[in-house]
């Protein structure tokens, strides 16, 4: 297939700039994957899909405030750094801009000198590896100079820095939250393993690679980018029960869903472990662990467009979007939801 046929129009209004108050408020589109049929809720009609016995993967990263604003220490020089992956301790690969003035032994003060750093490497693609010196925990220091990295089809300044959080977000790591978990809210998550439904656990770190446009025409020639990935002994015990007792296993977002998939592919089971996961999910990919999906509406010709057509059929998924088109959802991170059955 080629990156093309994964095009749909969507008029800018459609982006979504703010998300919805309360979270669970948001409309979801509702398709059967095996015919095809649409119905349109709210996400907190979701419980209404959910059966005793099913299992919710989430992604419990949690997104750092990972654009930080600095100067260069030998000329004034402003720069702008964006943390992408942990290398190690507190060493990372980051984008700099402007990136001439990040050449490898360049020093930088952030913050009034909360935070020094250090260029130790320039990749290929251009990439810096940096190294960064604090006199408190790093992620702390972060918390107080940096700004969250909305992707950049949002405009508008976020007022409160949670709500690009989910609610049960606990692993510092990544660069973009995992939006399907944005709907969530604690008092609709209680409702859910009230009815028995149980909630497992999975992190996988957002990088900015999610955003990242195919840029080749056959997109079996896109090469994806790397994610770290951690399951649990609890979650994957739960995941075997929840499959053998023959329930439904329904991942909340890309990002569980890969998670998922990569450790299966790997391993040929779900089991206690972590990682790094580049795989690239498009049609023809049969799934081994998935048995439902809940997302929000993805990029044009994006990776991520292209695995919930595998999931639920690429005519499925166009005539879905287009729907979703002709009746104003809201759409990408901010947006509203799907859910795949």
């Amino acid at each position: 297939m080629n990156t093309s046929d994964f095009y749909y129009e969507l008029p800018k209004e459609l982006i979504a700039q703010k998300p919805v108050e309360p979270r669970d408020s948001s409309r979801m589109l509702v398709l059967d994957k095996n015919n095809g049929n649409i119905e349109h809720k709210h996400f907190y009609d979701i419980i209404d899909f959910l059966e005793e016995g099913d299992c919710l993967v989430v992604n419990d990263s949690r997104v750092i405030p990972a654009r930080i604003f600095g100067t260069k220490k030998e000329t004034g020089a402003n720069v702008e750094f964006l943390l992408l992956k942990q290398i190690s301790g507190n060493k990372w690969e980051t984008l700099c801009k402007p990136g001439k003035k990040a050449k490898a032994g360049a020093e930088f003060s952030f913050g009034d000198g909360i935070m020094n750093a250090t260029v130790v490497e320039v990749k290929d693609d251009g990439n810096r590896i940096v190294e960064f010196d604090c006199d408190e925990n790093f992620f702390s220091a972060l918390d107080k100079i940096g700004q969250m990295p909305l992707p950049p089809y949002i405009t508008e300044k976020l007022e409160d820095k949670e709500r690009y959080q989910t609610v049960y977000s606990n692993e510092l790591g990544s660069a973009a939250a995992p939006t399907a978990g944005l709907h969530f809210t604690r008092e609709l998550m209680k409702k859910i393993e009230e009815k028995g439904i149980k909630i497992a656990y999975v992190t996988l770190h957002v990088g900015l690679g999610t955003f990242r446009p195919v840029k080749v025409d056959d997109i079996t020639k896109h090469k994806m980018h790397s994610e770290h990935y951690e399951i649990p002994e609890e979650t994957a015990e739960i995941i075997k029960d929840t499959k053998k007792n023959g329930k439904r296993v329904i991942a909340v977002g890309t990002t569980s869903c890969r998670t998922l998939e990569s450790v299966a592919t790997q391993f040929g089971e779900i089991k206690k472990c972590d990682g790094w996961t580049d795989i690239f999910i498009y049609p023809g990919y049969k799934f081994k662990v998935l048995d439902g999906l809940i997302t929000n509406f993805h990029l044009p010709e994006s990776t991520l467009i292209m695995l919930v057509s595998a999931f639920a059929g690429y005519d499925n998924i166009m005539n879905a979007y287009k729907t979703a088109v002709k009746e104003n959802y809201r759409f990408f991170s901010f947006g509203d939801c799907c859910l795949f059955l």
